[in-house]
């Protein structure tokens, strides 16, 4: 957090960036301005994924399974760690248990 900056950064988000030892290797604004971004894209897409629940989609897990992928079709955007912890905080944000998402590495979600 720097000093004129309220903003504290979650861990599970710091975690994104940090190394096998726990140390942060990416300069803090950097981490501050990403989870920002990622926390604000969170809180946005509450509303987003109601909607699709229900109109759309069979069920939370799925609601939530196409934002991650959707998250991760474009890598310029957000990387594939941070897509997953967008969609986990939305699940928190919407009290919704969230379901096993494909690893940063896998190409396909699994089938719910």
């Amino acid at each position: 957090m720097s000093e004129g900056n309220q903003l504290t950064v979650a861990p599970s988000f710091a975690a994104l960036y940090a190394d096998r030892s726990g140390r942060v290797r990416t300069p803090l604004a950097e981490v501050l301005a990403r989870y920002e971004f990622c926390e604000d894209l969170a809180s946005h897409l509450v509303e987003q994924a109601q909607i699709l629940y229900h109109r759309e989609a069979p069920s939370e897990a799925g609601v939530l399974l196409g934002m991650h992928a959707a998250l991760r079709a474009d890598e310029a955007l957000l990387s594939a760690a941070e897509a997953g912890w967008v969609v986990q905080r939305l699940a928190e944000l919407l009290d919704w248990r969230c379901p096993q998402l494909p690893e940063p590495g896998d190409a396909a979600p699994p089938q719910v």
